[in-house]
């Protein structure tokens, strides 16, 4: 029974769809629209579509259709949406179901455009943002009102890996009837099911692990049939925020591979996170699965790994900051991560640059804190490439 396959069977097998001609790899219907035998045909399909029955690409795609089948079965979800980025996905989860007068609760610990689409586009139409200190369950508690509609954070905060209980959180928004959307691109859908911790919604920006290689833009919104299929494809169908057939194909040809990779770049990470940590050129090194990590004991219940990411705080500030990221020779400077290349980013000048300063001395972002997307590299290699360039700093 397919609902009986373990992850790796699921992430090779599920949502196949073949043609007549029987292909093995699924084929990429690179259409955007579909032709009807009949006007009453054309009628009927216009009134109700039916499961592997197509009429827009905006609306589906038997390619994308795939794609969306085979991570819900990953995630043991009831359906998903793929859309065109990962930030079309926050944008259309967070925007899908609100309304002016609504009230939104969110950790502060945000991806920069996530923030700008809480606090710029949805507060200029008259949704009410509170933000918190996500790993303060008590700010949870006091921010949370009978009239909150909504809760939103990232289980692990880009870029400086804190973690937030989900478990606890979404316990608590439940309390007061709000939907709990989680962006779990951080702990990937391989070592964290945010469904079974009681998330609602959960958001993957597809462009980091399910692509892989660093190919193409994508995003998916998965949770349950009444929440895709009744709010957001609505919404999606009519903003077109949907996601392309090739791109669609590059995710199912990076999902065959998503177990192997995540779990060989998750070793890594916590190899090179041992060999820096107490470096004398650190002021730290951060990383959910090292004990030294405050919130150690909850990455532990919550993940199986500390995933593929790590950071790493120099003391010399950005002038040092730069000097190592200048000095390294494998791993590469960039804005992206979970790649099958290492990635080395420094986000005060680069990914939350446009956050006033207070933001981001509020959030840990201190300019020598370089957030370090470990690939498939030797491990060997790596750890000596990371070293010699703490070094040179």
């Amino acid at each position: 029974m397919k609902n009986d396959w373990n992850a790796r069977t699921k992430l090779v097998h599920s949502g196949t769809r073949r043609s007549q001609y029987g292909e093995v790899s699924e084929a990429i219907f690179l259409t955007q629209g579909f032709v009807y035998d009949t006007a009453e045909d054309a009628e009927a399909r216009f009134i109700e579509t039916g499961e592997d029955e197509f009429i827009y690409a905006r609306y589906g795609n038997p390619t994308v259709r795939m794609f969306e089948e085979r991570i819900a079965a990953l995630e043991g979800c009831e359906d998903a949406f793929a859309t065109a980025s990962g930030m079309a996905a926050v944008s259309a989860a967070l925007t899908c179901g609100l309304k002016s007068g609504d009230h939104v609760v969110a950790a502060k610990a945000l991806f920069g455009s996530c923030l700008y689409i809480l606090e710029d586009v949805l507060a200029r139409f008259g949704v009410e943002i509170t933000l918190v200190d996500g790993t303060d369950l008590g700010a949870w508690k006091t921010a949370l009102r009978p009239d909150t509609k909504l809760v939103f954070f990232e289980s692990i905060s880009n870029p400086t890996l804190e973690l937030i209980d989900v478990h606890a959180v979404c316990d608590l928004a439940h309390k007061v009837g709000a939907l709990v959307v989680v962006d779990n691109v951080f702990a990937t859908p391989i070592f964290s099911n945010a469904f079974d911790l009681g998330a609602d919604v959960v958001i993957y920006s597809t462009t980091k692990h399910i692509d892989g290689s660093g190919r193409c833009l994508g995003g998916v919104i998965l949770g349950s049939r009444d929440f895709i299929r009744g709010t957001l494809e609505p919404y999606l169908k009519h903003t077109g925020g949907s996601m392309s057939p090739f791109n669609a194909w590059v995710m199912l040809k990076g999902m065959e591979t998503l177990d192997l990779r995540c779990r060989a770049m998750a070793d890594s990470a916590l190899k090179i996170a041992k060999a820096v940590e107490g470096h004398e050129k650190l002021a730290r090194a951060i990383y959910p699965h090292l004990s030294s990590h405050p919130q150690a004991e909850l990455a532990q219940h919550q993940m199986t790994t500390g995933s593929t990411m790590l950071a790493i705080d120099l003391k010399g500030g950005q002038a040092a900051a730069f000097k190592f990221l200048n000095a390294l020779e494998i791993c590469t400077i960039s804005n992206n991560l979970g790649d099958a290349k290492s990635i080395v980013t420094h986000p005060a000048t680069t990914t939350h640059q446009r956050l006033p300063e207070e933001q981001k001395t509020d959030l840990g972002i201190t300019p020598g804190l370089v957030r370090i997307s470990v690939g498939l590299e030797d491990v060997d290699d790596l750890t000596r490439d990371i070293l010699n360039a703490l070094m040179a700093a």
